[in-house]
């Protein structure tokens, strides 16, 4: 870098910081800049996580398949319940 007096000097740049990833998929998070740990304390922190569940931990396809899936669990309790019920009924 090139000083006001004229001489050159170095100037440390320092590391560039890597995207947090998902914690399930290893995934880039989208909407969260890439810093270095001591830098996120600077930011807010509505720049730090994106307003959805899972906001800042996980990426939206696996909380969507995560949603998916509870949902599937559930309905296959109901279904189990009701198999129960027409085979009690049936006896």
């Amino acid at each position: 870098m090139k000083t006001p007096g004229g001489s050159l000097v170095l100037h440390y740049m320092g590391k560039k910081g890597t995207s947090p990833k998902c914690g399930d998929c290893k995934g880039k998070l989208s909407g969260i800049p890439a810093l270095r740990p001591s830098e996120y304390k600077r930011i807010s922190k509505r720049q730090k996580n994106v307003s959805r569940a899972y906001g800042g931990s996980r990426c939206a396809a696996c909380v969507r398949q995560r949603i998916v899936r509870a949902f599937l669990i559930e309905e296959q309790k109901i279904v189990k319940k009701v198999l129960k019920q027409q085979a009690a009924l049936a006896k």
